[in-house]
């Protein structure tokens, strides 16, 4: 391109990014033959403005003929304005018209530069053209005397940048028309650099005196003082117009030498040395590292090949040294001589062995070792001695000047001025996007020092763990700022370097430090620090901990932050964690400290292996990647996270759509994440570096269900399924903008699709009743399955949904979930191989076959065999190596769980309606259990005494008598059992069908009654409708209360039995007159039903609970509120007690209230404070048993675990 035409794109480049359609103008400049098809799919995978960029910056390494089809196309779109910009530019396409040099010069240009002494390009160049633009828009603009900086770390491309910004047509012959010199500088003592001065002088007179023959040379000049005037003259007098070019300056003193009121450009490592000189400045940051595709470019060409066909260690060398331009250089040449060694340049460069990397070539330097030696040299001793401290920090890890004010003993503000000093030289960079600033060293050069400090490393990292305990001996930080954060998390990595392995332990396994690194970082990082230096660490007790993070670590994360000694109190009473909390429970409890012990959770077994909370609202999808390291999900909060597999510490959260996203993939090599949503889109990340890559819009009219990548790498496809009509399952070419293959077939939503595991075929399910398989190379119907037929007494009255297709391991057989049923199907004959029907209530939301052995995992409502979650499980999977399985739930929670123990497990637990026995201190439980059986349990040991036949009909209610040993069990179909204790392990029982002194109360409607005594011959009880009064001894029905508007919920009677309190669903409690029968107390201010009542021993208070979890306090005298307890301090979950408030109990001495919901609370009745909080493994509890000196609980939860739980004494 003519070097006019490129300066007006230059010009005019910010009002053409701000107003033109790239997708537009490209269309045209295809149809013209200037622009490929890769080319367009490389701009197409930009967004928004990012396009227009790409596109200009493509443009300017292109042809006269490029710029007249992108003049024509915004002409053609009606960019008349912009194209005017243009037009005067216009080249013309001749063959007599003057062709550029393919190093991107003409002629003139290649004269000028070659007299000034400018460098060629190197033999292997790749354009970096926005750092290029960058430099020429400051040297545009240097139209008085004044300096360009451009600095930057060893081996960025300073020269080279510096050398390209030159050659351009148009800056030479507008701006420096003089000509541009070159100077090589270095680092140079005062002789030397008096040296090049002279050499410099007399190349410009020699050059003036060929211009001008009556010109004449002069003596070289005989000081540095003569020869900086002698440099003034031929730069003001002969060199107006010129630039000059210093490379590699060093010093400020050499600099200076050059202050001659001339426009110079320099490059440099120490970004401050311009503060010393007069006249206008600017600067260009050098980035210390060239993009993947431009190191790979340089590779390719080094080698004869191309980027796409160099082998994967090629990818992993530019990452190892962060693309930079020196190392990529360096080892490509190396290549060229022996191209085989991918693998030993890889190692050599990962074992940090710099010396071996090392080439004769145009730098300075021969090898990596003398580059980066060179930097730090220049440094004083003193400053020296602190960079090489630096040495301990970790790769990739931003550090705050606070942190190296612990490290040197130093006032943060001498610190931040040796900070200053080391970014200056470039041998240190800064964050700026954070207050207080951070700062970080290059991997090259921390690696650089790492080796040349090797004998020194371990007492440099145990100074900094003394440095740590001087400053903080009375205890940790805990202000939460980054410094704060840095020793939290980098203090056990600096004990483990010093192999201080005794304090090590002493601080990992301690509840103290568990409490406060969790409070402040989460359990993530916890976690992955017990990973991470297991071999170091006590396997038993690391266990310990390890399984208290890993199953705890949902709770963790809520706000208020819970009682971690509570949690610890619910591990087994062999672990170390348990131990150190009942200490610290027993201690606490001594200042009156609130704490439970779970006495029976030794018959407790575990299945779950890691609990994380990723996401705020529901997570609809999670799933392995192929290594099985980490974990990605998606869910209601639009957001897409990937974590840590072992330890759930987070890797990557993009705030991914506008709408919930529905589905998460990885691909076969877990470098890119496809998700889809709601919002109609699919989008493509780079998982690295958590980038969109490619962004698929236009297709999908609904929302996009499922998404899944090919499970190999020969062809890499991606598969989408929507709630389209009629389009709904489309394969996408991730290189291309548009869908490869269209699916048609369907006539309902596809909710699934599924690679075959050769990527021959494709599974789709849907809406329509049927599973369809598809060959993947033609998008044509291969076979069709109609799911919908195994369902003949049910296809009548509602649709069949197949919500989920998976393939066996062998791609022989396929299994996919409709309803409450799952089929197996051969895939050569369509025939049934099996069939697996769950509850009727149930529906079975996904299934994923193993993909190591004939394990199938489904997950229906509620919960599965694996229980555990507190709502719908929507996703499923297995490990790659099927020891492990992923679910994902409503309740917030994605579970890992050991497939092994999950395999063997036994499901049976214990329904809610449940009965209690506080005898001297024994506990007998009593409860209907999910087969249907009445059980009969030690509260303290969880042992069963007894267990029924199954019932042929529902166990509604259980009873137990506290005088002889008798327990009871009403069933739905009306029938009474009574089970009599006769030995030490054995019941009898018998069936009441008459019983002459009992009275029958006939009236409720509903089918649950509770009773509660007024007196020695009344009892009443809630009803839907009304409560009710009746005569105990005649069994006659006193007195009907119409008192609510809406169903009464629950009652109970003052201790006295001169009141009684109903509460509703209108939002309301009322406290009623037993002798009249009349309500004496109207109760408002609940904003939901309140669902449970107590009054107080003395009769004093009235205590209600509502279904927002929120607990109120009366004065039963006056009806006057006392305290609402909870409303400041809203918990995780939905309501304020993690769900409604089923039941409440007050202490004897009524200073203590308990209530229950997802979780059970202590109050302290005069405050209305929380006094204490336990989390049970399920949620919705329904009632608890209190014994009468209100030190033991008893309750169960929704998934059928029973807790017995004693107050720490």
């Amino acid at each position: 391109m003519e070097e006019g035409a490129r300066s007006c794109l230059l010009q005019s480049r910010s009002s053409l990014e701000q107003d033109i359609r790239a997708s537009y103008l490209m269309d045209h400049m295809i149809s013209d033959g200037v622009l490929t098809g890769d080319e367009e799919d490389r701009i197409r995978s930009k967004v928004g403005k990012e396009q227009a960029a790409a596109l200009l910056e493509l443009l300017l390494r292109k042809d006269n003929q490029a710029y007249i089809s992108f003049y024509n196309a915004l002409v053609r779109e009606s960019y008349g304005d912009l194209a005017s910009l243009l037009h005067n530019s216009l080249p013309l396409v001749s063959p007599e018209a003057e062709k550029s040099f393919s190093d991107g010069g003409t002629r003139y240009v290649q004269a000028v530069l070659s007299e000034g002494g400018v460098p060629q390009r190197p033999v292997v160049f790749v354009s970096r053209p926005a750092l290029v633009n960058r430099v020429r828009e400051k040297l545009y603009r240097l139209q008085e005397p004044g300096w360009v900086t451009v600095f930057g770390m060893a081996g960025s491309g300073k020269s080279v940048l510096a050398a390209e910004a030159a050659r351009d047509h148009a800056l030479i012959t507008e701006c420096f028309p003089g000509g541009v010199h070159w100077l090589s500088i270095g680092q140079l003592d005062r002789s030397d650099l008096l040296v090049r001065i002279q050499s410099l002088c007399f190349r410009l007179e020699q050059q003036s005196q060929e211009k001008d023959p009556s010109s004449s040379l002069h003596r070289p000049p005989g000081s540095l003082e003569e020869a900086k005037e002698r440099l003034r003259f031929l730069m003001l007098r002969r060199y107006p117009r010129s630039l000059l070019i210093l490379d590699d300056i060093w010093d400020s003193s050499v600099i200076k030498a050059f202050d001659i009121q001339c426009r110079v450009l320099f490059t440099t490592r120490d970004r401050s040395l311009a503060d010393c000189v007069s006249g206008s400045k600017s600067e260009v940051a050098v980035e210390s590292g060239l993009e993947e595709d431009q190191a790979l470019e340089i590779l390719a060409l080094y080698v004869n090949g191309k980027p796409q066909r160099l082998p994967e260690q090629a990818r992993s060398i530019v990452r190892e040294c962060k693309g930079s331009p020196l190392v990529v250089s360096l080892i490509g040449a190396l290549l060229r001589e022996f191209p085989d060694r991918w693998a030993y340049y890889l190692h050599t460069l990962q074992q940090k062995k710099f010396k071996r990397i090392r080439k004769s070539s145009s730098y300075d330097y021969d090898a990596l070792d003398q580059a980066m030696a060179a930097s730090i040299q220049v440094l004083s001793e003193e400053h020296r001695e602190l960079y090489i401290d630096l040495t301990v920090l970790e790769k990739d890890v931003k550090v705050p000047a606070k942190v190296l004010s612990v490290l040197w003993d130093l006032e943060p503000e001498e610190v931040e001025d040796v900070l200053q000093d080391f970014v200056n030289k470039s041998l240190l960079f800064r964050d700026c996007h954070h207050r207080p600033y951070l700062y970080y060293l290059h991997d090259l050069q921390l690696d650089f020092l790492a080796e040349m400090n090797r004998s020194g490393l371990e007492s440099l990292h145990t100074k900094v763990v003394r440095q740590y305990q001087q400053r903080y001996s009375q205890g940790p930080p805990t202000s939460g700022d980054e410094e704060c954060l840095y020793w939290f998390r980098f203090l056990t990595y600096h004990m483990a370097k010093a192999n201080l392995t005794q304090e090590l332990c002493s601080l990992m396994f301690s509840l103290d430090w568990v409490r406060t690194k969790a409070q402040i970082m989460g359990p993530a990082h916890l976690i992955n620090d017990y990973v991470e230096y297991g071999a170091i660490l006590d396997k038993e007790v690391r266990g310990h901990f390890q399984e208290f993070l890993s199953l705890n670590g949902h709770q963790l994360e809520q706000r208020p932050f819970p009682d971690v000694v509570q949690l610890a109190l619910s591990q087994p009473d062999s672990s170390e964690v348990y131990r150190q909390a009942l200490l610290q429970a027993q201690e606490r409890a001594t200042r009156g400290g609130l704490y439970l012990d779970w006495m029976n959770k030794s018959s407790l077994k575990s299945l779950s292996r890691l609990v994380v909370q990723p996401h705020q609202g529901s997570i609809y999808a999670a799933c392995f990647s192929h290594d099985g390291t980490k974990i990605a999900s998606c869910g209601s909060s639009k957001t897409l996270r990937v974590f840590k597999s072992t330890s759930g510490e987070k890797m990557l959260e993009i705030q991914a759509h506008d709408d919930e996203v529905l589905c998460c993939a990885f691909s076969p090599d877990d470098r890119l994440l496809a998700t889809c949503s709601s919002d109609r889109k699919v989008k493509v990340w780079n998982v690295e570096r958590g980038t969109l890559m490619r962004m698929f819009e236009e297709e999908h009219e609904e929302q996009v269900n499922h998404c899944q990548f090919t499970n190999t790498r020969r062809r890499l496809l991606l598969a989408t399924c929507s709630n389209d009509k009629f389009l709904n399952t489309k394969l996408w070419n991730i290189n291309k903008p548009s869908s490869q293959n269209t699916m048609f077939g369907h006539l309902e939503p596809v909710n699934h699709c599924c690679f075959s595991p050769d990527d021959a075929y494709l599974s789709t399910s849907s809406s329509d009743g049927t599973l369809k398989l598809w060959e993947v190379s033609s998008a044509n119907e291969w076979k069709s399955i109609d799911v919908a037929d195994m369902f003949p007494e049910q296809r009548e009255q509602t649709a069949v949904m197949v919500k989920c297709s998976t393939w066996s391991a062998d791609g022989r057989t396929i299994i996919c979930a409709a309803r409450n049923a799952v089929f197996v199907f051969d895939v050569e004959t369509a025939a049934m191989l099996l069939e697996i029907r769950t509850s009727r209530l149930s529906t079975v939301q996904y299934c994923h076959a193993c993909p190591s052995s004939n394990l199938v995992d489904m997950t229906s409502y509620k919960m599965a065999d694996c229980s555990g979650h507190l709502s719908w499980v929507h996703g499923v999977q297995f490990s790659p190596d099927g020891s492990l399985l992923l679910s994902c739930s409503d309740d917030q929670t994605v579970r890992v769980w050991e497939t092994n123990r999950v395999h063997t497990s036994s499901a049976v637990c214990l329904k809610r309606d449940s009965d209690v026995l506080f005898n001297n201190g024994d506990i007998t439980v009593v409860a209907a259990d999910n087969r249907n059986r009445l059980q009969v349990r030690n509260g303290r040991t969880g042992a069963v005494m007894f267990q029924s036949e199954d019932q042929k009909s529902r166990i509604r209610c259980t009873a137990i008598c506290s005088q002889t040993s008798a327990v009871g069990l009403g069933r739905e179909d009306g029938t009474i059992q009574v089970h009599i204790h006769i030995c030490t392990h054995t019941y009898t029982h018998f069936t009441l069908t008459h019983i002459p002194e009992s009275k029958t109360l006939q009236g409720h409607k509903s089918r649950k009654m509770l009773t509660y005594n007024l007196c020695d011959t009344e009892s009443i009880s809630p009803s839907r409708s009304l409560p009710q009064v009746w005569d105990m001894s005649s069994g006659e029905r006193l007195q009907d209360l119409v008192c609510h508007q809406g169903a009464v919920l629950a009652c109970d009677v003052s201790p006295d039995g001169q009141l009684f309190a109903t509460t509703s669903a209108d939002k309301t409690a009322k406290v009623w007159s037993s002798a009249s029968w009349e309500c004496v107390r109207l109760l408002n201010g609940h904003q939901d039903c309140v669902r449970s009542c107590r009054f107080s021993w003395d009769g004093r208070r009235l205590a209600t609970g509502d279904d927002n979890g929120e607990i109120r306090l009366w004065n039963v005298k006056d009806g006057t509120l006392l305290k609402i307890c909870s409303r400041d301090n809203k918990d995780a979950m939905d309501s304020l007690h993690g769900g409604w408030v089923t039941d409440l109990h007050f202490s004897p001495d009524n200073t203590v209230l308990l209530s229950t919901g997802g979780y059970i609370k202590w109050w302290n009745v005069e405050k209305g404070e929380a006094l204490q909080t336990f989390y049970p493994t399920g949620a919705n509890l329904k009632r608890i048993h209190v014994s009468p000196d209100f030190s033991t609980f008893v309750t169960i939860d929704n998934i059928g675990i029973l807790y017995v739980l004693k107050k720490v004494e």
